[in-house]
């Protein structure tokens, strides 16, 4: 019998992780287990820093991996905490993107 999204939604977390940039030099990331099962953690570090292997935070593919790397967390049930040595700017809603993307350029004044 499957689960549905309801049901996974309901089940506990198998484990914490946080991942924490440790600055310009390379390696940049360190995948910390914080509690959990430790085969599970360890096959989600390699796939995390896979992903995030060469990326400094500023890099463009960073924002694009770091959401894989969160889908990956979300999948297995882990509680993901990051740690980018700074404090972070919420997201700005997706919806409001859009509308600003879509709204008329304002015309320039005309000098007569």
């Amino acid at each position: 019998m499957t689960m549905t999204s309801e049901e996974l939604e309901q089940l506990p977390p198998q484990g914490h992780v946080k991942i924490v940039y440790q600055g310009p030099t390379a390696p940049h990331w360190d995948v910390i287990g914080v509690f959990g099962d430790g085969r599970v953690i360890d096959e989600f570090r390699q796939r995390a820093v896979a992903r995030l292997q060469l990326l400094p935070p500023h890099d463009p593919q960073f924002r694009r991996n770091r959401e894989r790397v969160n889908r990956d967390a979300e999948r297995e049930r882990l509680v993901l905490e990051w740690d980018l040595g700074y404090e972070e700017e919420p997201a700005a809603p997706a919806a409001s993107e859009t509308n600003e993307a879509e709204a008329p350029a304002e015309a320039p004044p005309s000098g007569e």
